[in-house]
């Protein structure tokens, strides 16, 4: 049999309830919908961290964080590394990248490569108005070819340009590059891989086409979850957000910031639905596994919280992942089984024929998994580790930790505070919301400490590895990000 293409989507912060195939009835999601129709759909799948550049280290190295070591947003991954695309590489695969990366701090990218990326063609591009000077961004070439006034006006206002045009939108930029390469796909013997990865639905939410709001049903926006958690870090994330206050934001801002993010889903979906078009008509799609994920979520004003942080929610570390591969997955399937972000290392490399439990013994074949609707992991696990910023733009001091794990039923969270530690244990299936708190509950005693045992057991094995070696690249004064909403 011929090695498969394969073709992973991955769109950033986008939590899992905002598709219509996972229960969502505000965004219009048909592409995707498609896709889960088509293929299997994963009900349980948490990222091994919440903030982008650890989950993506994860992904593609196909290691819990304390492998690579790269636990906060501003860590670059070790040299020694290797992308598993580097794998698929070496055994004939033609590699393409086409937007976002953000395995290394995006100082680092913007200037060099890592040295195992392993991508033959690398057009990268880790949000619009971002790393705009970088040799590597290519959606900047692409815009002085197709809109070279918005160009300017991007340069010039940067995060403040809102509203950005279907024609030149990033989604839309990754999306017709995708397609050509796939439509020359057809015309080589090569198996490809390639990876589209878009900025989209990430903060500040307003960078979506005017149109695309559209697509969104304002009534049915949901009102977010009440605050429930007295944690000292939830609390810290809650008032020290990078965007801000969430005390100061009103309903009508959140209900606004909700419908630009579902705005940028739907705007998404159509620019996915044309990808997946594309392989059709190309002939190639019986032959492609197509993988769609993102890398972690948003709490989009839920618990009192807004984007991203320590407060392990499932709004936060609960992410879609949807696999189609005709012949090989059962279409229409919703499998529960505990996978995780790095799972998509040995998927890819099992697809390839690799073997992938030698060369990423961590992680798992969610096809293998999809097939026996079951995973060899007892539990999922999620570690913050002071992993994003503050409202200063710098790392909370004192340090924010949290490590979360679950099983399929229960989940339980570890809170370090500066003169101790918070647990908050929730039952998933009574309460997906996560605003009960259980922990301490004598009837569930028994659950709590089997999952502290797992939690140990992590922690054991972190403390085992040697010394972090990822080295940061801390933005100073002048490079940092206007992040606040307000």
């Amino acid at each position: 049999m011929a090695r498969p293409n394969i073709l992973v989507i991955m769109t950033d912060q986008q939590r899992r309830d905002t598709i219509g195939a996972y229960g969502c009835d505000w965004i219009e999601t048909p592409n995707l919908d498609r896709l889960a129709a088509e293929g299997t759909l994963f009900t349980a799948c948490t990222v091994d961290n919440p903030i982008c550049t650890p989950s993506r280290a994860s992904m593609f190295t196909g290691k819990p964080i304390p492998g690579h070591s790269v636990y906060r947003v501003h860590d670059n991954l070790p040299e020694d590394e290797v992308l598993f695309t580097e794998h698929l590489q070496k055994v004939g695969y033609h590699t393409a990248l086409f937007g976002k990366l953000h395995v290394s701090s995006r100082l680092q990218e913007e200037e060099k490569r890592h040295p195992h990326d392993g991508f033959n063609i690398y057009e990268w591009c880790l949000e619009p108005s971002v790393g705009m000077d970088s040799p590597f961004n290519g959606y900047v070439r692409w815009l002085a070819e197709q809109d070279s006034e918005f160009l300017e006006r991007l340069r010039r206002n940067r995060r403040a340009e809102l509203h950005h045009p279907e024609a030149v939108h990033m989604s839309k930029w990754a999306a017709d590059r995708t397609i050509d390469f796939i439509e020359n796909a057809g015309q080589d013997d090569r198996p490809f891989f390639c990876l589209m990865s878009l900025f989209d639905p990430h903060d500040p939410y307003e960078d979506h086409p005017l149109a695309s709001r559209e697509r969104v049903d304002a009534d049915r926006i949901p009102q977010p979850l009440p605050v429930s958690s007295k944690s000292w870090a939830v609390d810290q994330e809650r008032h020290g957000s990078y965007v801000g206050d969430a005390e100061a934001f009103t309903p009508d801002e959140i209900k606004e910031i909700r419908l630009g993010y579902g705005a940028s889903i739907a705007f998404a979906d159509m620019q996915i639905g044309r990808v997946l078009d594309a392989l059709v008509t190309s002939g190639l799609a019986e032959n492609t596994c197509v993988i769609f994920l993102s890398d972690h979520g948003d709490q989009l004003g839920d618990h009192g919280l807004f984007v991203k942080g320590a407060a392990l929610y499932e709004q936060t570390v609960g992410v879609p992942l949807i696999v189609r591969w005709p012949g090989q997955v059962e279409a229409g399937q919703h499998c529960p089984a505990l996978v995780q972000g790095h799972d998509l290392a040995a998927t890819c490399l099992a697809a390839a024929g690799l073997d992938a439990a030698t060369l990423c013994p961590e992680s798992e074949n969610v096809v293998a998994v999809a097939r026996a609707g079951s995973t060899h992991r007892s539990v999922a696990v999620c570690a913050y580790r002071n992993s994003g910023i503050n409202s200063s733009g710098r790392f909370w001091d004192p340090p924010l930790l949290a490590t979360m794990v679950r099983n399929q039923r229960y989940k339980l969270i570890l809170y370090s505070k500066p003169d101790g530690a918070e647990r908050e244990l929730f039952d998933l299936d009574t309460d997906p919301g996560e605003q009960t708190n259980l922990s301490g509950d004598p009837e569930l005693a028994g659950v709590e400490t089997e999952l502290l045992s797992e939690l140990a057991a992590f922690l054991q094995r972190e403390a085992g590895h040697m010394s972090p070696r990822a080295v940061p690249s801390i933005p100073s004064t002048a490079h940092l990000l206007r992040n606040s909403l307000k």
